[in-house]
């Protein structure tokens, strides 16, 4: 298997090279990279390059008689500049079904804001497989997959919306690691691209300048949107692939979206070295003003990850961690703080887990045939973070999103998950709604959920956090965790944003980057709702919860799943997944059982073995 690895790695690096698409379009291949190239050439954006990004999108705007702000991010989330033209207006939090309740309606939040949720989630969703953008992201969050789709299950990312908040104590608040936070999380709204050069991401656009901040309801047509081709422009000469794009990336064999049009009306090349008709603002604690910034190279320990070299167990793995900035590893494997789990059993099932990683056939990366490239994460049962690997090339935003499956898993299989969440305050946006009427509703579908210790996985909590119940059975009355989908959007989804909604507008108003997301420990870095996540068990006591973000959702179950399997028999200490008879899927709800894990039906590279999670 390390074999398999190494090869990889080699052809990785042998492949990169090659040049960033010109002024007169997109490069129509990736020069190679697969994974490696950022660590054999570590990258990044001039303050040149910075200001021509911004200067040809400030140049299609005016074409177009726009007015708008730009936001430029690095690949950990820095953000390098935000330049607001002169007379450019805010903007209205919108799903476009005229629901209330959540971030719908909210016109309070300052355009940067927006713009750098945009740039981030380009950055962020991508790497060198897959080129993702914030249309890619509406596509992929909404009820049904594709949206409009009547009939269909949820996307596959529903709920990543709310992650890698300002909140978060994932997030680094050091100069320039990252990962970063992003004021509104991850955006769907199109108009955030992520920008490359030779093939490494090198961070993201984001523009505002429509005065909606909303998604695409309907994929079947092609919107000229006036935020995307603004970010079209700016991203001239750094444009995504072509064959990494997400429009050649599919999912339960439907196809992404990348780009609806690209019929920019300015030339790129005639573009000033700088931009004008505005200037550089302030974005609170995430930009201050007064001119573009270079970025950071990924794979550097400035930037955040980095190889980890002096783990013996994570030998040959591939094995990244994140760095403080200054050489120290932020998640090093410890041994629990309840005493529950050795530092010896964390970091077997974190190289387990990744062992699974390096064998496992990607879903979202192009070429075919490349391993799955994820974020590794291990709580303890007072949501400690125990350890956090990666493998080298995968996307940012899977680091926030791996800690918050593993305690979402945790809290909910909490005889006490009830007690902690009705002591919460309710609500305050209006409509106000009070937390304990999601556990009332848990217990009334469930009886004794929350109190009795059965076992969530990340997918059984996500089967019941859906505005239909079964999911994608439009009409049906909502799982217990959502709101009624009369009163459901991505902007307004139930208990995962009436957790930390406060905090997210409350800190964008204060211009601050402060945290907890929620004053209960397991949703510090708030909840998560899709699939990845599964508690830790030695015999019938769960000591701890893995997480796992990235890939494909069954890629990710898979390797939480298998990789704590596979560590409990290497180890022999009794650690383990929860007995069958305590998990989830022993319950019966509307439509037939609860979902524990979904692993693929023939995952692997190396073998042509088939189901291999059953029996487990």
């Amino acid at each position: 298997m390390i074999r398999i690895v190494v090869l990889l790695l080699v052809a990785a690096l042998a492949g990169c090279g090659g040049g960033a698409g010109g002024d007169g379009g997109p490069t129509l291949t990736a020069p190679g990279c697969t994974g490696g190239c950022a660590a054999a050439t570590p990258t990044a954006l001039t303050v040149a390059e910075v200001n021509r990004i911004l200067s040809q999108a400030v140049q299609e705007a005016l074409a177009r008689g726009a007015l708008g702000t730009i936001a430029v991010v690095d690949r950990p989330g820095n953000v390098l500049a935000v330049f607001k033209m002169t007379g450019a207006g805010g903007f209205t939090i919108s799903g476009g079904r005229g629901v209330v309740g959540g971030l719908e309606g909210v016109n309070i939040v300052p355009p940067e804001y927006a713009a750098i949720s945009k740039a981030i989630t380009g950055a962020y969703l991508s790497s060198e497989g897959n080129a993702f953008s914030t249309r890619t992201a509406s596509q992929i969050v909404q009820e049904n997959f594709n949206p409009g789709e009547t009939g269909s299950p949820g996307g596959p990312l529903f709920g990543v919306q709310f992650s890698s908040l300002s909140c978060s104590d994932v997030v680094a608040t050091g100069p320039t690691a990252g990962p970063k936070p992003s004021p509104l999380g991850l955006s769907a709204d199109p108009g955030g691209l992520p920008l490359y050069k030779n093939g490494i991401v090198v961070g993201g656009i984001g523009v505002i300048a429509d005065g909606v901040y909303g998604l695409d309801l309907d994929i079947r047509d092609v919107d000229h949107d006036l935020d995307e081709l603004i970010a079209v422009a700016g991203a001239r000469g750094f444009d995504a692939p072509v064959n990494r794009r997400a429009d050649h990336i599919t999912a339960d064999g439907r196809t992404f979206r990348y780009v609806d049009s690209e019929a920019i009306v300015s030339d790129p090349a005639a573009a000033p070295a700088a931009p004008g008709s505005g200037a550089f603002i302030s974005a609170g604690a995430y930009y201050a003003g007064g001119g573009a910034r270079a970025g950071v190279a990924f794979s550097t320990a400035a930037s955040g990850f980095r190889l980890d070299a002096t783990t013996p167990e994570f030998s040959g793995l591939g094995a990244y961690v994140l760095d403080n900035g200054a050489g120290a590893n932020r998640f090093p494997p410890i041994a629990g703080s309840d005493g529950l789990l050795t530092q010896a059993e964390v970091t077997r099932i974190m190289a387990e887990a990744m062992r699974i990683a390096n064998r496992a056939r990607a879903q979202i990366r192009q070429p075919l045939g490349l391993s799955a490239q994820v974020t590794i994460s291990v709580v303890d049962t007072n949501a400690a973070i125990l350890g956090v690997i990666r493998t080298p090339d995968a996307p940012i935003f899977g680091t926030d999103v791996a800690i918050q499956k593993a305690r979402s898993a945790l809290l909910f299989t909490k005889p006490n998950a009830a007690a902690l969440l009705n002591a919460l305050p309710p609500n305050v946006f209006p409509p106000t709604l009070s937390i304990s009427t999601y556990v009332a509703s848990m217990q009334a579908l469930i009886p004794g959920a929350l109190t009795n210790g059965i076992a969530y996985s990340n997918r059984a909590i996500g089967n019941l956090a859906r505005p239909f119940l079964p999911d994608g059975i439009n009409g049906n009355g909502p799982g217990p965790l959502s709101r009624p989908f009369a009163q459901w959007s991505p902007f307004a989804v139930g208990l995962q944003l009436d957790l930390v909604q406060a905090k997210i507008v409350g800190n964008i108003l204060a211009g601050t980057n402060t945290g907890p997301c929620s004053t209960v420990p397991e949703a510090a870095n708030g909840i998560q709702i899709f699939p990845g996540s599964v508690p830790i068990y030695r015999g019938n006591v769960m000591v701890g919860a893995i997480g796992v973000s990235g890939d494909g959702i069954d890629q990710d179950d898979m390797v939480s799943f298998l990789g704590l399997a596979n560590a409990g028999i290497a180890l022999g200490t009794g650690i383990a997944n929860a007995p069958a008879a305590q998990r989830a899927d022993q319950i019966a709800v509307p439509g037939g059982q609860l979902r524990y894990v979904n692993c693929p039906a023939a995952p692997f590279l190396d073998t042509a073995a088939t189901n291999v999670c059953d029996g487990i």
